[in-house]
């Protein structure tokens, strides 16, 4: 399990150490840089300084070995070069640029460590400075070695220097570096805190909307998005709430009808064949809303029953009209249909469907006046039913509100009927929408 800090330290961990990586390379790299651009001019200048001398002894100056050689200085480092021959044993035979002081240190080193003519570039330490050499053979002497070197005290001073105020601009840009980190993580972790403790407020149970000003786009936009979900929540709780006060009131008003009638036939008030009847048509009111309240609990929800297979819904809108034609004949209505000529399929489980329309048609049922028109048909890759009914359609104030839970219009039964409808309707990813056009006309679409 990886170890859990707070965003605060993450951050501030973070930051501090990607600006010391990256002040330790620019750093490291500065440094490697300037040293190898010292070295490429020393060395150069030692080759100079070596091929000079070497040349000088080599033009037929033998009886001149100890004529003092003009140092080689270079321009950008200023650092100069001269040479000294040594003997095999490291003792000096000649001081060719006459300082006595720098060859007398040069031949006391090698006469300690020994000389060979394999040393191309080698930084000493001696009492009066620092020196790069490079050994090679005298020209004119067998046994003698010729030993060019270039004073780099001062340049290697300057490059110290140079490391030394790198090593403080970095230790103070850490330093800063931790001021602004925490100050940065401080800043960045407070409206995390914010909103955390409203999300815990939501939890809890205060739906309450809070006003934040922060400077971040984004945390301004997830509280937005957290206003607007404790709003949803909040409203989702008040219509949880009404919901449940429907629903008892709508139970209550069967259950009370029954009530009544298994009373008057217990007492012997009520003719007990009548009583029946009642009880019966109750019964069945009540078990249908429970079985409506059911399956609108279930929409959505996984393993629902059923198969889903290709259904003609020609077919299964002249099943539903069928099943309530009896109620329609006793009011005097009349059904007419447009139907396409071809099978009009769609994927849904026939019990959905029969739900779905069915109730479509038992609210037509309820307010049409003499009509209702039943359309089915297949159009631009989507399947169109439409349910109308020539009644005096839904007034404005209702339209809004027609497909809310419970919503009871002027003449509704207990407000579950079509919240049910549009619900199955969205299950399949479909719309359920509605309009008064000489009554009122609902149309479902599916895509197919």
């Amino acid at each position: 399990m990886k170890k859990r800090r707070h965003i605060q330290m993450r951050l501030l961990l973070t930051l501090v150490g990607m600006t010391t990586a990256i002040l330790l390379v620019v750093g490291l790299t500065f440094n490697l840089s300037v040293r190898g651009y010292i070295r490429s001019r020393v060395t150069a200048q030692l080759t100079s300084v070596s091929e000079s001398v070497s040349s000088d002894r080599r033009g037929g100056r033998q009886g001149q070995a100890d004529k003092r050689f003009d140092g080689r200085s270079d321009r950008i480092i200023g650092t100069t070069g001269n040479a000294v021959v040594l003997d095999k044993t490291g003792a000096l035979a000649s001081a060719l640029d006459g300082g006595r002081e720098a060859a007398a240190e040069l031949a006391a080193y090698f006469s300690d460590h020994g000389i060979d003519g394999s040393i191309h570039y080698r930084i000493l330490s001696l009492d009066s400075g620092k020196y790069a050499v490079s050994v090679a053979d005298d020209p004119i002497q067998t046994d003698c070695y010729l030993v060019s070197y270039v004073d780099v005290t001062a340049i290697l001073a300057f490059t110290t220097r140079i490391n030394t105020g790198l090593f403080i601009i970095i230790l103070v840009m850490i330093l800063l570096s931790v001021v602004l980190s925490r100050h940065f993580a401080k800043d960045f972790s407070r409206p995390v805190l914010e909103l955390s403790a409203f999300a815990r407020d939501i939890g809890g149970g205060d739906l309450s909307p809070r006003e934040f000003q922060f400077r971040d786009i984004e945390f301004d936009a997830l509280a937005d998005a957290m206003n607007r979900m404790a709003s949803e929540l909040n409203e989702a709780k008040q219509k949880q709430e009404t919901f449940f006060q429907n629903v008892s009131h709508e139970l209550r008003t069967p259950l009370t009808s029954i009530r009544g009638n298994a009373e008057g036939i217990v007492y012997g008030v009520m003719e007990p064949q009548n009583a029946a009847k009642v009880i019966l048509s109750e019964s069945d009111k009540l078990g249908g809303m429970v079985e409506d309240i059911l399956h609108l609990s279930r929409i959505g929800k996984a393993a629902p029953e059923g198969e889903v297979e290709p259904l003609d819904l020609r077919e299964l809108l002249s099943l539903c009209v069928s099943e309530q034609r009896m109620e329609a004949e006793g009011k005097g209505l009349a059904f007419t249909f447009s139907f396409d000529e071809a099978p009009v399929l769609l994927p849904i489980r026939e019990q959905d469907a029969q739900r779905l329309f069915g109730n479509l048609i038992s609210n037509a049922i309820r307010y049409a006046k003499s009509e209702i028109r039943l359309t089915c048909r297949t159009e631009k890759n989507a399947v169109y039913v439409s349910v109308a009914d020539n009644g005096q359609g839904i007034s404005e104030a209702d339209l809004p509100h027609i497909f809310e839970r419970f919503y009871k219009g002027k003449g509704g039964k207990h407000g579950i009927g079509l919240a049910l409808a549009e619900s199955i309707a969205e299950s399949y990813h479909g719309t359920l929408t509605v309009r008064n056009d000489g009554g009122a006309v609902f149309e479902a679409r599916f895509p197919v």
